[in-house]
């Protein structure tokens, strides 16, 4: 998940999701929408209080339509401060050794409810503790996730040696999916958004988006004023501190994916002697400000679309578009800007949605094959596969109602967010990164505008060392196009205690997709063994 072009984790490897292709994979690779039949948790304890698990197999029925073979799912509700900064009290560390930050403990504080899931294997041995999960985003379910990856290596899930070690706990952050949702971008201004020209160059165009914007960000300042910089980054990891006390652990284990390594870094700054292991894979720099971040996707995106178009050249059975990809792909968003086509319920096919449709398959190499298709289908009078893979990324039902991902995730990036470029940079950016980066590079500008008229104050994350932690596992891939590699290790370095794992391979995060992958990983998760200084896995 990355920041700027948000994004759900792909949840298991290999596996074209079911919302996109009926292939036979059993289990989703992007996390379907679950309004209906919440799970039954108990009431929320009071802040520090052990987290008191009720039995929820529902959960896993709902999303996948079935529980894994000898997984157990239990569900509860953790209360924490809505302002951990402001809330008094005494630190409360359950580990002996005092952490660097403090999970204070308030006597009448408001709090926020946070919904966690438990997979626990019946063939569990010699337990560790629990591994906590975040997919990323930011806005990604981590109890969603955790359901997928209990389903275990036969579905790209989480390999024995993990689940028979540790128990499997998600949680949904603040302000995200069952966990106090923040909601104040409606579903109308989601569809514009996600349909309008990605790179309106009239001055009248441009403005209309700057229009768009601004009505956003006065909505959500409508709504929740002030409140909105409760849902930042830090205020985040310093719950999961909350977390790891509630579930009765003396340090943490955790394996965050995209932004997910944010927050384990944050997390790690923090509170570095409450850790015990921290996977972080599809690394970002916590250090790059938004335009740096921005022109970083721009590129990391080309990178792997010039890969797709490679891919098409050489395997044209399966391309549709081949020979060249990238004139099929440009002369669609073309066509679309002039005159897209109408889709069953509706909807037209605007260049918003083709590149959309584009960014959503580029984030595994097993959807260039989908995308392939659906232009090809475009290019026939057909959008149902652009939608299709639009509407995933964008979580959008086919009732035209979206889940809480893009509220969760301009709330958040826009709470961290320290400075954005004024209008007339941004303005500059898009024709810059127009010529360096001629498919993603405007969209990345323009997208700018969100945080510049996100109303209220921001919280932004430190960015220093985890001093005190012991080594911390930041995994990187060669070809990610959402965190590119060379993030990796800038993370690790700003860390301290950062140790690079190198997949050689395409999309975006690693594990467990390989078996030098996981083996690595693995090991340093159960031993606490440590991959060999640059250590790279090939592709396959």
């Amino acid at each position: 998940m990355t920041r700027t072009l948000a994004r759900r984790w792909r949840v298991l490897a290999g596996c074209v999701a079911a919302t996109l292709a009926l292939t036979g994979c059993t289990l989703p690779v992007f996390a379907p929408r679950t309004d209906a039949g919440a799970p039954d948790r108990a009431p929320a304890g009071p802040v520090g209080s052990a987290a008191d698990w009720k039995p929820c197999p529902e959960t896993a029925r709902e999303l996948v339509g079935r529980t894994a073979p000898d997984m157990r799912y239990d569900c509860a509700t953790v209360a924490v401060p809505r302002d951990w900064l402001a809330a008094g009290g005494t630190a409360a560390p359950a580990t002996a050794a005092p952490a660097t930050g403090t999970s204070a403990t308030p006597s009448n504080s408001a709090t926020f409810d946070l919904a966690l899931i438990r997979a626990r294997s019946t063939r569990q041995r010699d337990r560790i503790g629990s591994l906590l999960i975040n997919p990323g985003g930011p806005g990604g379910s981590g109890v969603d996730t955790a359901v997928y990856l209990s389903f275990g290596p036969a579905f790209g899930g989480l390999p024995d040696d993990v689940t028979e070690r540790f128990d499997i706990v998600g949680f949904d952050p603040r302000g995200v999916s069952r966990s106090s949702p923040v909601e104040c971008v409606s579903d109308a201004n989601l569809d514009a958004s996600f349909g309008y020209d990605p790179d309106p160059e009239s001055q009248a165009g441009f403005d209309g988006l700057v229009a768009l914007n601004q009505r956003i960000g006065e909505a959500c300042a409508d709504k929740y004023g002030d409140e909105l910089r409760l849902f930042s980054t830090e205020q985040a990891a310093r719950d999961m501190d909350a977390i790891r006390a509630a579930v009765g652990d003396e340090k943490l284990t955790y394996l965050g994916y995209s932004y997910g390594t944010l927050l384990g870094a944050t997390y790690a700054q923090l509170f570095p002697r409450n850790v015990r292991a921290l996977v972080l894979d599809g690394a970002v720099d916590p250090r790059q400000d938004s335009v740096a971040d921005s022109e970083s996707q721009a590129k990391g995106f080309e990178l792997a679309f010039t890969n797709f178009t490679r891919w098409c050249a050489q395997t044209p059975s399966r391309c549709p578009i081949a020979p060249d990809a990238r004139k099929a792909v440009t002369d669609a968003l073309a066509k679309a800007d002039v005159s897209p086509v109408r889709g069953r319920d509706g909807r037209t096919a605007t260049g918003g949605w083709v590149l959309y449709a584009v960014i959503s398959s580029l984030y595994t190499e097993s959807g260039w094959e989908e995308l392939a298709k659906a232009i090809d289908r475009l290019e026939g009078g057909d959008p149902t596969g652009v939608f299709t893979l639009a509407d995933s990324y964008a979580e959008r039902d086919a009732d035209g109602t979206y889940s809480n991902l893009f509220d969760a995730n301009l709330t958040i990036n826009c709470a961290d967010d320290e400075g954005t470029p004024d209008v007339a940079r941004i303005r500059e950016l898009q024709a810059q990164w127009r010529a360096k980066y001629p498919l993603f590079g405007p969209a990345l500008a323009t997208g700018l505008l969100t945080c510049r008229y996100w109303p209220g104050q921001r919280d932004p994350y430190p960015t220093g060392p985890a001093t005190g932690a012991p080594p911390i596992l930041v995994v990187g891939t060669t070809g990610d196009p959402a965190t590119p590699y060379e993030q990796t290790p800038k993370l690790a370095d700003m860390l301290g205690v950062g140790t690079v794992l190198t997949w050689e391979g395409e999309g975006h995060t690693a594990y467990p997709q390989t078996r030098c992958v996981t083996e690595a990983v693995d090991a340093y998760l159960v031993d606490l063994t440590v991959p060999p200084t640059g250590l790279r896995c090939p592709a396959r």
